[in-house]
C-alpha cells in the first residue's frame, strides 16, 4: 500500500460491499484469556460466556458535535451490551460546563464495576475531570481519543491516547490539495484550538509545506464555538466568509477547519463556489459530506435504549460514499473533495475499547503499549467497514524533545479518497 504521506496520484476508490460497520455481530465464538487478578489476589478467568469482567464507560461528545464517536460508542454498546459498555456524553460548551464533566467521572469512578473508560473527543477539561477518577481509583484503564490537552499533562492521565500524525496530515492534506488544484489554501480555526499543540503542529506543517509547494497559505480565526456565539455563530461565520475568500483568490482555494460543527457548512460553501475541500478534520465519508449534501446516513433500528429513545445506526460505508459521489457529481464538484475512506473518529472508539477488554482479560500490559496488537485491531475495523484490511502507520508521539511511548498517533495506509 501507498502511505498517505507520499500519495502522488488521487484516486476514485472503488468500495466493496460489506457489512454495515456499526451493526456488525461480534463472534459467538469465545476465546479462553489469561486469568485476571481479582481485588483478593486470587486468579479469577471470566466466565466462560462473559467477554470481559466489569463493565466499560465510553465518553462521547454529543451528536450535535461529532455524531460518529458517539454512533460508534452505540455501536460497541450493541455489540457487547448495555450491562457492560455504559455510555455516557460531554456536555455541549465544554469550555464553561467543566464541572458537569468532573460529575461525570466522579460518578463513573464511584461505580466498582468500571475497569476502562474511553473518552472520544478528550477536550479541554478532560484532565482535571480524570483526576477526580484518579484521586479514588488506581485500577481503571483510560484512553484518550484526540487529546486537546498538552500531551505531558495528558499523558501522565491516561493508559492510551490515540490521534492522528497530525505532522504527517499537515503535509498530505496540502499535497492533496495541490492534485485538486489548489493554489491558495485557507485554514480556519479559531485560539483555543490553536492552544493544543497537535493542532499547532499541524497548522505549522500545513503552512511550511505550502510555502515549499508555492501555495498561498491564508490563516483565518472563526468564532469558538464553545464561546458566546455557539455553535450557530461558528456556522454562520463560514458560510459567509468562504464566499469572500472565493472572491479574493478564485476557485482554486483549498478550505479545511480544526471544529468538527464547521465540517457541514464548510463542504455545502465549497461545493456552491466551486473551491477544494481536501479532508474534513476528523477524516472520514461520514463526517460532514451527508449533512451538506441531503444524504441520509441514519437508520432508524426499531430498538430502543433504556429511556425510551429510539437507537438509530449509521448506513453501510460504501452506499454512504457512492451517493457522495453521485452527489457531488450532480452538482459539478467533482474531483474537488477528498477524505480518508476510514472512518478514524469511529475507529478510535473501536481500537480504545477492544484494546481495554484485552487489558482488562490480562492479554496486554496496562503500561507498556503493544503497538502490533493496537495496528491489528485498527486493520481488523477497516476490514469490517470497507471490506478490505487497511493498514495504519504508527508511532509514538514526539514532541519537545520527548518521546511518549503511550500516545500512539496514526495515519492510514491508504490513498485519499476524491469524490
Amino acid at each position: 500500500m501507498v502511505c498517505l504521506l507520499l500519495t502522488l496520484v488521487a484516486c476514485k476508490t472503488e468500495i466493496p460491499e460489506v457489512e454495515d460497520p456499526v451493526s456488525a455481530s461480534p463472534s459467538d465464538e469465545f476465546v479462553q484469556t489469561p486469568p485476571i487478578v481479582s481485588d483478593n489476589g486470587l486468579q479469577v478467568p471470566p466466565e466462560p460466556d462473559e467477554p470481559f469482567p466489569g463493565k466499560i464507560a465510553i465518553i462521547t461528545n454529543t451528536v450535535d458535535q461529532t455524531e460518529e464517536e458517539f454512533r460508534s460508542a452505540e455501536a460497541m454498546q450493541k455489540k457487547y451490551g448495555a450491562d457492560k459498555i455504559i455510555l455516557r456524553t460531554w456536555p455541549v460548551n465544554i469550555s464553561t460546563e467543566g464541572e458537569q464533566m468532573l460529575t461525570i467521572l466522579q460518578q463513573l469512578a464511584a461505580d466498582p464495576e468500571i475497569k476502562a473508560v474511553i473518552i472520544n473527543q478528550a477536550t479541554i477539561n478532560t484532565n482535571a475531570a480524570v483526576d477526580k477518577l484518579l484521586e479514588v481509583r488506581d485500577d481503571v484503564f483510560i484512553v484518550y481519543c484526540t487529546p486537546a490537552e498538552y500531551p505531558l499533562e495528558a499523558a501522565a492521565r491516561a493508559n492510551l491516547l490515540i490521534s492522528t500524525n497530525d505532522p504527517l496530515i499537515g503535509e498530505s492534506v496540502v499535497m492533496q490539495a495541490k492534485l485538486l488544484g489548489a493554489e491558495v489554501f485557507v485554514h480556519y480555526s479559531f485560539p483555543r484550538h490553536m492552544a493544543s499543540p497537535m493542532l499547532a503542529i499541524k497548522r505549522d506543517t500545513i503552512k511550511a509545506t505550502c510555502e515549499r509547494e508555492g501555495i498561498r497559505f491564508v490563516d483565518i480565526n472563526t468564532p469558538d464555538p464553545a464561546q458566546d456565539l455557539g455553535i450557530p455563530g461558528t456556522q454562520q461565520f463560514i458560510l459567509e466568509d468562504v464566499p469572500k475568500q472565493v472572491a479574493d483568490y478564485g476557485k482554486n482555494t483549498a478550505f479545511i477547519s480544526t471544529n468538527c460543527a464547521t465540517q457541514v457548512p464548510l463542504i455545502t460553501k465549497v461545493i456552491d463556489e466551486g473551491a477544494i475541500f481536501p479532508l474534513p478534520c476528523c477524516p472520514s465519508p461520514y463526517h460532514g459530506f451527508p449533512a451538506a449534501l441531503d444524504i441520509s446516513a441514519r437508520i432508524p433500528t426499531g430498538e430502543f435504549d433504556e429511556n425510551g429513545n429510539e437507537i438509530i445506526r449509521l448506513r453501510n460505508l460504501n452506499e454512504v460514499v457512492q451517493e457522495t459521489r453521485n452527489a457531488i457529481t450532480a452538482k459539478g464538484a467533482s474531483d474537488r473533495l477528498s477524505t480518508w475512506l476510514t472512518p478514524v473518529g469511529m475507529m478510535w472508539t473501536y481500537a480504545g475499547t477492544e484494546y481495554a477488554i484485552k487489558w482488562i482479560n490480562g492479554e496486554v500490559d496496562k503500561y507498556d503499549i503493544d503497538y502490533d496488537v493496537f495496528a491489528d485491531i485498527c486493520a481488523e475495523y477497516s476490514l469490517q467497514v470497507t471490506g478490505t484490511k487497511i493498514g495504519v502507520k504508527l508511532t509514538p508521539l514526539s514532541l519537545d524533545g520527548m518521546i511518549f511511548m503511550n500516545f500512539v498517533t496514526a495515519v492510514i495506509d491508504a490513498d485519499y479518497l476524491t469524490y
